[in-house]
C-alpha cells in the first residue's frame, strides 16, 4: 500500500484541481462598447486626426509691458471688434514721467527759440554805445597824446608823462576794436553749430515724449482683429509680465471654423490635396461633418507632443492640411478632436497593389 499512495495521491489532486478549474471557467459575454467608433466613410480613406479651430485660428493676445491689471474690458464668449479694448495696465507712473518729459521738451524748445533769436532788438543800442564811447575815449587820449607831444620839446612834460600818454591812446584804440568786434559778433546772432546743438536737444526731447505716449497707449491692449473671446485668464488686480509666450487672451474668429488635420508620414504617399473628406466629432460616430478642403501647409514637421516633457523624443512627422466646416454644421467647439477620413483615388491602391506584384 506504501507504494501505491503516492501515485494514488497525485491523480486524486489532479483531478480535484481539473474539477475547479472547468466549475470557475465561465465565458464572458460579448460587451457591447460604449461609444461607437468611427467608420470609414470611403472605400479608400487615409485616416486621420483633426482638430477645431477658428478660421483666423486662435490669437493669444499677452501684454507688451509689465504692470498691475487696472481694468479687463471682456469675458469669454463676448464679441468684439478690431481695435476694441480687452485690458488695460496700471498708467500712474508713466503719465508722472510724460509730465516730465514734457516740462523737458518745452525748456528744450525754449532754448531753441532763445538761440535762433539772437540778437536781441533791445540788446543792439548798449553794443552801439559802448563802440561809441570806446570812439570817444580813444579820440580824448590821441588828443592828449598830441598835445604832450608838442609840449615835450620845450620840456613841458616829463618822458614819463609821453610814454604813459602813448600807452594809453594804444589801448584806448584797442578798446575801440574790441567793442566793434563784439558788436558785430551780436549782430552775427547765434553760432550755427550751437543752433544745431539746440535743435537736436528739441528732437530728443520730442522722441522721449512720442515713446512715453507710445507705452502709455502699449498699456491698452486692443484685440488685433475682430473675432470672439476664447478664453480670459486675467483679472484686475493681478501682475502681468511681458515673458515670450504668455497667454492672458485668446481671441478666434468663429463665423468661420476650420479642422487642422494632421497626417501622419507613412500616409502621405496616398493623400491627394482637394480630395473631400469627412470628420466625426469623438463620441458622435453617427453624424458625419462634410469637410471641404482648404490647403496644405507645404512643411512637413514633427508630431507635437503631448506631455510636454523635455525628454520626450518624437520621431514621427506629420503633414497640415486645414479643410473647412460647412456653415451650419452640428455644433462644435475650438480645440476639439475629429476623427477625420480623407477619400483616396482608387487608383492608388491598384498601382501599390501592382508594385507590389511586380517586386513578388
Amino acid at each position: 500500500m506504501s507504494r501505491w499512495f503516492l501515485p494514488i495521491l497525485a491523480v486524486v489532486c489532479v483531478g480535484f484541481v481539473t474539477y475547479q478549474v472547468m466549475g470557475t471557467h465561465q465565458e464572458l459575454p460579448d460587451l457591447e462598447p460604449l461609444v461607437t467608433p468611427a467608420r470609414a466613410p470611403y472605400p479608400h480613406v487615409v485616416a486621420a486626426s483633426g482638430l477645431v479651430e477658428p478660421v483666423s485660428e486662435s490669437i493669444a493676445v499677452g501684454s507688451p509691458l509689465p504692470g498691475v491689471v487696472e481694468e479687463v474690458a471682456v469675458s469669454e464668449g463676448q464679441r468684439v471688434a478690431a481695435g476694441d479694448l480687452l485690458f488695460r495696465l496700471d498708467d500712474r507712473e508713466l503719465r508722472a514721467q510724460l509730465l516730465v518729459r514734457e516740462a523737458d521738451l518745452a525748456q528744450s524748445r525754449s532754448q531753441l527759440e532763445r538761440v535762433e533769436s539772437r540778437p536781441r532788438p533791445e540788446e543792439i543800442p548798449p553794443s552801439e554805445a559802448k563802440v561809441r564811447r570806446a570812439e570817444a575815449q580813444l579820440e580824448a587820449e590821441v588828443d592828449l597824446y598830441a598835445r604832450r607831444e608838442r609840449l615835450s620839446s620845450s620840456r613841458a612834460v616829463s618822458d614819463q608823462e609821453l610814454v604813459s600818454s602813448r600807452q594809453a591812446a594804444a589801448a584806448a584804440r584797442e578798446a575801440l576794436a574790441e567793442a566793434k568786434a563784439s558788436h558785430q559778433l551780436l549782430l552775427a546772432g547765434s553760432w550755427g553749430p550751437d543752433k544745431d546743438v539746440a535743435r537736436a536737444q528739441v528732437k530728443q526731447a520730442e522722441a522721449l515724449v512720442e515713446q512715453t505716449k507710445t507705452d502709455l497707449a502699449r498699456l491698452e491692449v486692443r484685440a488685433p482683429i475682430a473675432g470672439d473671446i476664447l478664453k480670459a485668464d486675467v483679472r484686475r488686480g493681478e501682475y502681468v509680465s511681458a515673458l515670450h509666450g504668455q497667454s492672458l487672451i485668446v481671441i478666434g474668429d468663429l463665423n468661420h471654423l476650420r479642422v487642422r488635420v494632421t497626417i501622419d508620414e507613412q500616409d502621405l504617399p496616398r493623400f491627394r490635396p482637394g480630395r473631400p473628406g469627412r470628420g466625426f466629432v469623438r463620441g458622435d460616430a453617427d453624424v458625419p461633418l462634410e469637410l471641404a478642403f482648404v490647403r496644405v501647409e507645404p512643411f512637413v514637421q514633427p508630431k507635437r507632443s503631448l506631455n510636454r516633457d523635455a525628454a520626450e523624443r518624437v520621431d514621427t512627422r506629420v503633414l497640415e492640411v486645414l479643410y473647412a466646416l460647412p456653415p451650419g454644421a452640428q455644433r462644435v467647439f475650438v480645440g476639439q478632436q475629429l476623427d477625420v477620413f480623407i477619400e483616396t483615388d482608387t487608383s492608388i491602391h491598384a498601382d501599390t497593389a501592382e508594385r507590389q506584384l511586380t517586386r513578388k
